[in-house]
């Protein structure tokens, strides 16, 4: 029998020992007994992958028709609804032209009197005045004569002494006189409107007949017509109603050709180019996608709606066929880039710490934290894997039980058996 000095020093020994046995039974009915934790999982798989760019647009026609009022005035008459079709020449609405026929006489009364007073000038004066003219010249060149011949016969007179000195003298003034008065009277007839006259009364007349030719004009678009076959889409104003010069009064358009101008925020420009593939959805028809392609890629960035830097891209509709409206806002996404067979995961197994990306595999039932290299191409949903992983390993996007801890060595069971992610 040990010495009961020896039993007491060998008490501390026997009861760490115990602890220490207590504990790791603790542990060991732990892990027997710990639920097994349960993940949602999918398959690495195959997969045909597409980046896309998303934005905002605003739809409007390729060759759109506005019918303007070319003056103020009074709607009369319209004789289309939104949505009629359209032929080349169909009248679609007249404005009042009772002013405009007032406008037109006016002018009309400006011109002629223009031109009558430009003719006058050319012609050196009215007929009237021509006929007064040629009377003061005719009177005036009477006048010289008989004072020349007046003058002759005292001369001859004179040389018989028949006639004095002061007679002669006299005859010799009444001819000056007359001789000035017939040169007063042919210079007054030929040189009574100098150049300056006859520009001017040019000027009248060419603004009298653009008077006119505008009048004309404004008379003939009191009847609007249409250009070409469309869809009447916009009528802005009512019948009767005051319409104020260069107002739009109605919109036509073929509507089976449409574009998009889209706006793309500026960090995704560089990503866009001519052809690439486009989608185009509509909130007022849910479920229903036009395709087409961007036409003219965004090469300047602007300020749209005083917040955003964006640059402005052109997109073609393909296959609008009258149901998408002009002035319609739309969502579009711009694939970028598209390519089949490419080895991917959902992004909800992609796990990203610092430089470094991994995801937990399952490897004989535990969690395996498996570094991995991802490709270029990341959607919204899935991502290329291009190093770290084999096609149908199995990866776990999540614990079942929200607050559920990861980690390496876990021991899982799926929710259900694993399926590629289309």
């Amino acid at each position: 029998m040990a010495p009961p000095e020896k039993r007491r020093s060998n008490q501390p020994i026997f009861w760490a020992a115990g602890i220490v046995l207590v504990i790791a039974a603790v542990f060991a009915i732990r892990a027997m007994t710990r639920e097994v934790v349960k993940v949602n999982v999918a398959q690495v798989s195959y997969q045909t992958l597409s980046s896309s760019v998303p934005t905002n647009g605003k739809v409007e026609p390729v060759e759109p028709f506005q019918a303007h009022a070319t003056t103020p005035g009074v709607l009369e008459k319209i004789y289309v609804s939104e949505g009629d079709h359209v032929v080349p020449g169909q009248l679609l609405l007249r404005m009042d032209d009772a002013d405009i026929r007032a406008r037109l006489a006016t002018a009309q009364a400006s011109l002629s009197q223009a031109e009558l007073q430009l003719s006058d000038i050319e012609h050196g004066g009215s007929s009237e005045e021509r006929g007064n003219f040629s009377s003061n010249t005719n009177s005036a060149k009477l006048e010289q004569e008989s004072a020349a011949q007046n003058l002759a016969s005292l001369e001859t007179l004179q040389q018989k002494g028949a006639a004095s000195a002061s007679e002669v003298t006299a005859a010799k003034q009444r001819l000056n006189s007359a001789e000035v008065a017939l040169g007063n009277a042919n210079t007054h007839s030929a040189q009574r409107y100098g150049s300056s006259d006859k520009a001017n009364a040019q000027a009248r007349v060419a603004e009298a007949r653009a008077a006119v030719n505008a009048a004309n004009a404004a008379l003939a678009a009191a009847d609007i017509r249409s250009p070409y076959e469309g869809t009447v889409y916009y009528i802005p104003y009512s019948q009767y109603e005051f319409v104020p010069a260069g107002e739009d009064m109605m919109d036509i358009a073929d509507l089976n050709k449409l574009l998009v101008r889209a706006y793309f925020d500026e960090p995704d420009i560089g990503r866009l180019k001519d052809g690439q593939p486009v989608t185009i959805t509509w909130d007022a028809k849910p479920g229903k996608v036009w395709h087409g392609h961007m036409s003219h890629a965004p090469n300047t960035v602007i300020t749209y709606g005083g917040t955003r830097n964006v640059g402005e891209g052109i997109i073609s509709v393909d296959d609008a066929r009258g149901d998408l409206t002009p002035n319609s806002n739309v969502l579009v996404r711009v694939t970028e880039e598209q390519r089949s067979n490419v080895l991917s995961i959902p992004r909800e197994a992609l796990h990203t710490d610092g430089s470094k990306n991994y995801v937990y595999k399952i490897v004989d039932g535990k969690l395996q934290q498996t570094p991995i290299q991802i490709g270029s191409l990341v959607t919204n949903t899935n991502v290329e894997i291009v190093g770290g992983l084999r096609p149908n390993d199995t990866v776990v996007l999540g614990p079942a039980t929200a607050g559920t801890e990861l980690f390496n060595g876990l021991a899982v069971k799926p929710v259900k058996p694993a399926k590629p992610v289309k």
